[in-house]
């Protein structure tokens, strides 16, 4: 496993990380145990960079990740979250970036992970009532205190990332990106770059879009939540599977995998770019890992992106849109 530099600050990282969200909610099925032993795969791969949030479960895959790496914690560079409210019981309760709840965050992310230290923390959505600068000025605080080393933004717009990178350098920008989520080429990625901040693309695989193995919506469990994704109903979903037949017929010619193909080509769009695929199975774990070996020639990348130009895949990301890129 290749090791990439997110940011300008120090923080290195597998070449490829291993979203953990799925683990605990949002995808029917749920096994702690095959989790854990899929994350202790990562790491016997030489994945380093674990991603998880408050939020995720909720409160609980924080605690499944601190149990994966109670005896293992130097082989890991662990990512969380906070700022994305929800209840005990599920509920949401909107975004919150105050300072006080930062904090707050920070010291209940530690106690369920179980360590002194979270390697980068995360805004998990920007709060539109509170001044970035403070927010940012909190989590900086974190930072002088040791409880935190790196610092991280996600789904937020350019002017935000630089006024929040003016109070405290921010190492990594984390937003949705894929073949079928190519927004981030247009004002992020230059952006950040200019400022040397990493990237880390969340749901590379496109909710799974991308693995080619999603061809009915009837075939999602009543309780995935991605039966309430755009994308992936009515006509959206028969637009986008005529794009992804496209992209598993050339998968099929380079005897790779779909889902091996989109993460080949995510690595392929810059050093500075970290895909986290999400699984909580080890078959699929060492599928996506293999395609760290796949190199792409610039023929095959410019193929790829005729298939799923910008703007090719139709619905939005979310239903409600309005919590991201703030």
């Amino acid at each position: 496993m290749k090791m990439r530099r997110l940011g300008d600050r120090g923080l290195v990282v597998s070449e490829l990380g291993l979203g953990c969200m799925g683990m605990s909610e949002f995808y029917s099925g749920r096994d702690d145990a095959e989790a854990i032993a899929t994350i202790h795969r990562a790491l016997e791969l030489g994945v380093t960079l674990l991603d998880t949030a408050d939020m995720y479960g909720p409160f609980t895959n924080e605690k499944l990740v601190g149990r994966a790496i109670r005896d293992c914690r130097d082989k890991v560079v662990l990512a969380t979250k906070f700022g994305n409210v929800r209840t005990e019981a599920g509920g949401w309760l909107g975004v919150n970036g105050k300072p006080d709840y930062v904090r707050q965050c920070c010291d209940a992310s530690l106690q369920r992970l179980g360590v002194d230290t979270i390697d980068l923390y995360y805004q998990h959505r920007v709060d539109p009532t509170v001044p970035i600068e403070d927010t940012i000025g909190a989590m900086a605080e974190l930072v002088e205190q040791g409880k935190v080393r790196y610092l991280g933004m996600s789904e937020a717009a350019p002017d935000t990332i630089c006024r929040a990178h003016a109070v405290h350098p921010i190492s990594v920008l984390q937003t949705e990106y894929s073949l079928w989520s190519r927004e981030p080429e247009v004002e992020i990625l230059p952006a950040i770059r200019e400022l040397g901040i990493g990237f880390v693309a969340y749901s590379p695989l496109g909710r799974g879009f991308l693995s080619g193995t999603v061809t009915r919506f009837e075939d999602l469990a009543e309780d995935d939540y991605r039966r309430q994704s755009p994308r992936f109903q009515g006509e959206n979903f028969a637009k986008n599977l005529e794009l992804v037949k496209q992209v598993k017929q050339m998968a099929a010619e380079k005897q790779v995998t779909p889902s091996q193909l989109a993460l080949a080509w995510l690595l392929a769009r810059g050093d500075d770019i970290v895909p986290i695929p999400g699984t909580k199975r080890r078959s699929y774990l060492e599928e996506n890992i293999a395609a760290t070996s796949i190199s792409l020639t610039s023929e095959d990348v410019n193929r790829l992106e005729a298939i799923l130009p910008l703007g090719a895949t139709a619905g939005d990301r979310y239903s409600d849109m309005s919590s991201v890129n703030r």
